[in-house]
């Protein structure tokens, strides 16, 4: 066999994702607030991309004058992706669609004025002409001295009026009238300076402070924290219980027990019925009430008053001084309902990033380029932008397709709840708008819709089947975990329902599931087992 070189041709065909489909492909799984960070980035980068203000008009670029009057008289040839008219998308509905873009009108670049300028404009205006422009010396006519109605009194003698204002006559500023929030190190370093006297000993409360975690519980060992200040385990244990007296009770905690024992104790209710049963919390978790009123000698009454003071007690008192704000979830899609059972669609406006492209700004630039250099930068600049024009329209259209078809298939469960949710699959969505199940999986992430039973994720209307024992359709697993939900909620506390009982009880409705399937959903919703049910059931009668 003779080993040689050759030169030959060969034809093939290969799938080769450019840069601009990565793009469009990394924009369909950005939610709407992470595409609006991701096109300021690109408006910063990209000198033809403008945003587009929230009243309506163009975000005038300060710093380039030129420009910003341009995009003012002109105007720009593509917005969104559309013809200028045109909104950004079509909505979709089920049962008659409609449009459900807002027509953009052009934006001019004066500003209208407000509601104080035009009454300020009409008080100020010479008599017989309401609509006379404001005096030129509106300053002078205007000033603090200017107190006819108070017989030309100094304004200095009004300084106890209670009008706002420091003593050197200045006014307030208003971060001086701003609340802090105080933080559990504050609040606890300010009780420590005043309950220790001795500098040295304060100092160790100080570092006991900074072990303490967001619950207020102490996480490091005690005699890791008395070697590393280089005390005795005796002299730190004194100093942690001096800190233990700091409000809220509670504080500085090594464990659940102790917690609650804290707070006992400063209610002055920490008896030796008291202290057993907080030394046995995890047999109060287990709802062994029998035996813990047998080793703490009380009956039936004074366990049950025992057991309601242990629950009125906070088990993480720290918690009180996180003032973390929930933030709420903006959907990508709205649906609402409509006369006759149908159902509209529409995208979320007032999250849609709304990008113009300046081709006027373009044009200018195009015409003063000199090298090959620059055109070849500006030409690659205006691809860009137009691009990613297109990418977002079709980001809107793909969106609303898949919403479409989701709504289509759950429109029982907007009608009529949980119950009625129909299994659905990604490939089932994939096949009835003709597009790859890998684009359906981006589209639905990190996507909310708002629908008249609540704001959910998308991904949350996909659930797995579970056959039915008459045969025809089958049964979505969410709607099944709510059903067991529900018989759980209504069961008897003298007839707690066992896992075999819900099966027969499913088996009734049709559903046929196993008993593992049953333990596994009631596990994944964190309710006991029904031993433990019956246990906390009969110690609530």
């Amino acid at each position: 066999m003779v080993v040689s070189q050759k030169l030959a041709l060969r034809q093939t065909t290969a799938l080769i994702m450019t840069p601009q489909l990565q793009q469009a492909i990394k924009l369909l799984q950005l939610s709407n607030q992470e595409l609006d960070v991701f096109i300021e980035s690109e408006v910063a980068e990209n000198p033809f991309l403008e945003r587009e203000s929230s009243e309506g008009g163009l975000e005038q670029d300060t710093e380039n004058p030129e420009q910003a009057r341009s995009n003012d008289d002109n105007g720009f040839d593509e917005e969104l992706g559309s013809p200028p008219g045109e909104g950004p998308a079509e909505a979709g509905e089920i049962g008659s669609i409609a449009d459900a873009g807002q027509e953009t009108g052009t934006s001019s670049g004066t500003d209208m004025p407000t509601t104080d300028a035009v009454a300020l404009t009409a008080t100020n205006a010479p008599p017989g002409d309401p609509g006379a422009a404001l005096d030129s010396d509106f300053d002078n006519n205007w000033t603090n001295d200017d107190r006819g109605d108070l017989n030309n009194t100094p304004p200095t003698q009004f300084a106890d009026w209670g009008g706002g204002g420091r003593f050197d006559g200045s006014a307030f500023a208003i971060e001086d009238n701003l609340s802090r929030e105080v933080s559990l190190r504050d609040h606890l370093s300010s009780q420590i300076n005043m309950l220790f006297t001795d500098p040295r000993r304060r100092m160790m409360a100080g570092v006991f402070i900074d072990y303490l975690d967001d619950a207020g519980y102490l996480r490091a060992d005690l005699e890791e924290i008395a070697e590393k200040l280089g005390i005795s385990t005796g002299e730190a244990e004194e100093v942690l219980i001096r800190a233990q007296e700091c409000d809220p009770p509670g504080m500085f905690a090594r464990n659940l027990g102790e917690c609650l024992a804290l707070q006992l104790s400063d209610r002055d209710r920490l008896d030796p019925a008291m202290k057993i049963l907080v030394n046995n919390l995890d047999r109060l978790g287990r709802r062994e009430a029998a035996a813990l009123k047998r080793i703490c000698g009380v009956d039936d009454e004074d366990f049950a008053q025992m057991v309601a003071e242990i629950r009125a007690l906070d088990p993480k008192p720290g918690l009180a001084f996180i003032h973390d704000t929930a933030q709420t979830i903006i959907p990508d899609i709205i649906v609402t309902a409509k006369r006759g059972g149908d159902w509209h669609l529409e995208l979320n406006a007032d999250t849609l990033p709304r990008v113009l492209v300046n081709q006027t700004y373009f044009a200018e630039i195009s015409a003063s380029a000199r090298t090959k250099d620059e055109r070849e930068y500006i030409g690659e600049r205006m691809q860009s932008a137009n691009w990613l024009i297109k990418a977002m329209d079709q980001r809107a259209t793909t969106i609303l397709k898949v919403a479409t078809e989701i709504v289509r298939t759950q429109c029982s469960f907007l009608a009529k709840g949980v119950r009625h949710l129909k299994p659905l699959t990604l490939r089932a969505v994939a096949d009835g708008i003709g597009m790859h199940e890998s684009t359906v999986s981006r589209v639905t992430s990190n996507k909310f819709m708002a629908t008249p039973r609540g704001v959910f994720e998308l991904k949350y209307f996909f659930t797995t089947a579970i056959a039915s024992t008459v045969g025809g359709d089958a049964h979505s697993a969410e709607s099944v975990r709510q059903r067991i939900k529900a018989l759980i909620n209504d069961e008897s506390p003298r007839a707690v329902l066992s896992d075999d009982s819900i099966v027969e009880l499913l088996s009734g409705d049709h559903i046929d599931i196993a008993r593992r399937t049953v333990v596994k959903y009631r596990q994944a919703m964190s309710i006991p087992s029904s031993v433990q049910r019956r246990r906390e059931k009969a110690m609530s009668l």
